[in-house]
């Protein structure tokens, strides 16, 4: 079975301002350029960090996880909906996002780009 057909997923063109979203690149990738407001949480540190999570997404809301192309937030947004919780995993991840001309800053709020 293909694996990605079993994750829940949304494409960038869905995504509204304001949805709560999860960035699980690595810190080099983060600082390089994300997508204002995200959380950061890499996913090498996911499970040890994951009260930042519990504690910053919204209760009765949706975690929309993105990476650089989707294979890191897919892993991340299966072992969420495991734990209960209603994530998807953003398709495509930074490179569409990049490519489809939302905003990437960097932590100083200046243009970044995608690692």
């Amino acid at each position: 079975m293909n694996f990605a057909a079993r994750v829940p997923t949304v494409e960038i063109t869905d995504l509204k301002d304001g949805d709560f979203l999860l960035d699980v690149r690595e810190d080099d990738e983060w600082q390089a350029g994300h997508a204002e407001g995200a959380l950061h949480i890499p996913i090498s540190e996911f499970v040890a960090r994951y009260g930042e999570l519990t504690e910053a997404a919204p209760q009765d809301g949706r975690v929309h996880v993105i990476c650089r192309s989707g294979g890191r937030s897919a892993q991340v947004t299966m072992y969420l909906v495991q734990q209960g919780i209603d994530a998807v995993n953003v398709d495509g991840g930074m490179q569409v996002w990049q490519a489809a001309g939302r905003p990437v800053i960097t932590d100083e709020g200046e243009p970044g780009f995608v690692l």
